[in-house]
């Protein structure tokens, strides 16, 4: 028989066996994943001494170009009538009729707008009424003048019927003169019921309509009309610009509207004016250019000291009635002697870094060399420099944010459309493609002549530069 002691160390053999078990399998396991460890840790370093040094950056590249490049001032302008004429009610009355159509084109001296009339042709059959008895009184009292006068000098009448007979025939005719202007004045205000154009143009929509009363606290204001061939554009010029190009606007004295309409065809037909002037340009809302030039024939007296401008007029032909006073509008005028010979990037070039601007340039060896740049004007989607390249050089237009100083890059050509995409819109001035395609703005050199007509030109748009910014004029105190 087993003993107790027997039973207690029979007992505990099983639970020995099944625990070294267990220890033998984790062993296994943790001997398993440490190999692996190692296989992978191998592997890793084995692709890491293979792996080199990441490929230089591909980037696209255009040449510094220098051509002539128009170079224009540039503000907003008002347009305005050159005449308008507020049509107002200049006596009372009840309106009785519209004689013309609202927004229509009236001609000098047409009926407008037509007021009761009753009234007026009444107060006219008195007023020469009472010249008619004006003129009896005086026909009397000559007579009696006339009589008094012949029996005088043989003493049938006094000195003092005399002197009164030559006082009343005075007064009579004080009398038929008052009554004389009376009629005038009764006429006048019968012609005032008929309301005509002072002048030809277009006439605005009726503020009143008929069987409306007028004229009962003063003019009542009608309508508008408006000459608008020529119009007149109303632009302020920085004080900067009027300094620089006093000659401009020296001739002015001379510049009428008789004048301008003289000098309208000689700009159509792509010629300057009779002194030189080869107009300006008017640039419409939707960026389109306008037809014809105008020119410039008035200069305030003062420069606004608030703003630093001074304000000019211009004329521009409007035969067609395109243009309509309240327009705003582009006046772009050309500046004379710049842009000539001008090294001009594409804007996308720039690298701008706390108020300065650089240039990634690419060297015969791809390698980039960044060098500072000063700017001129902007034209549209490339901007003139005038210190820090030269032309030929190649700077990078695509990838800028991948190169620094030093790095070498694999240099594309950039595409003809990225080059062009700064030029304006087919019909607007858009440049050739063969002037796109080497990397300039199209058409510049063409587009420089002040004398192409704007709907003509092929790079008028493209290349012409704003220097309002450039030529801002310094804060005022």
């Amino acid at each position: 028989m087993m003993t107790a002691d027997d039973r207690s160390r029979g007992g505990s053999r099983p639970f020995e066996a099944s625990h070294l078990v267990h220890t033998n399998v984790f062993s296994a396991w943790v001997r398993l994943v440490a190999g692996a460890a190692a296989l992978l840790g191998v592997a890793g370093c084995a692709d890491a001494k293979k792996a080199g040094p990441p490929p230089p950056p591909t980037v696209l590249v255009a040449p510094v170009v220098r051509q002539d490049v128009p170079i224009f001032i540039e503000a907003v302008g008002t347009l305005d009538g050159y005449v308008n004429a507020d049509i107002r009610a200049r006596v009372r009355g009840y309106l009785r009729s519209q004689d013309y159509k609202d927004g229509s084109t009236v001609k000098d001296g047409q009926l407008l707008f037509t007021i009761e009339q009753a009234e007026y042709v009444t107060a006219l059959s008195a007023a020469r009424a009472a010249l008619a008895r004006a003129s009896a009184a005086k026909t009397n009292a000559h007579a009696a003048l006339e009589r008094n006068q012949s029996l005088a000098p043989r003493g049938v009448v006094s000195k003092q019927e005399l002197d009164n007979a030559v006082a009343a025939e005075a007064d009579t005719s004080g009398q038929v003169l008052a009554a004389q202007s009376a009629v005038q004045q009764a006429e006048l205000n019968l012609s005032y019921t008929q309301i005509r154009a002072p002048n030809a143009g277009v006439a605005g929509l009726a503020l009143v309509r008929v069987g409306n009363l007028v004229g009962q606290d003063g003019p009542t204001l009608l309508t508008t009309v408006s000459q608008v061939d020529p119009i007149r554009v109303n632009f302020p010029m920085s004080e900067i610009d009027y300094v620089r190009f006093p000659d401009r606007l020296k001739r002015l004295d001379g510049r009428d509207l008789a004048w301008a309409k003289k000098q309208f065809p000689k700009l159509d037909a792509r010629g300057p004016a009779d002194d030189g002037d080869a107009g300006i340009e008017l640039i419409l809302a939707d960026g389109s250019v306008f037809a014809h030039r105008g020119l410039i024939v008035t200069a305030n007296r003062q420069v606004d000291a608030s703003t630093g401008t001074i304000q000019l007029q211009a004329l521009f032909p409007n035969g067609d009635g395109l243009l309509r006073p309240g327009q705003y509008a582009r006046v772009r005028i050309r500046r004379e002697g710049e842009g000539v010979a001008s090294l001009i990037v594409p804007e996308k070039a720039l690298i701008s870094v706390q108020g300065t601007y650089s240039i990634g340039v690419v060297g015969a060896d791809n390698k980039v060399q960044l060098k500072r740049v000063e700017l001129g004007p902007s034209v549209r989607g490339y901007r003139i420099v005038t210190k820090g390249v030269d032309a030929g050089e190649k700077v990078v237009v695509e990838g800028v944010q991948k190169i620094t100083d030093g790095a070498t890059v694999v240099p594309q050509p950039a595409p003809p459309m990225a080059l062009a995409s700064a030029a304006p819109p087919t019909g607007s001035a858009a440049g050739s493609a063969s002037g796109a395609a080497s990397g300039a703005p199209s058409g510049a050199a063409s587009g420089a002549s002040a004398g192409t007509p704007p709907r003509t030109q092929t790079a008028a748009g493209a290349n012409a530069v704003s220097s309002a910014a450039a030529n801002a004029p310094a804060a005022r105190p």
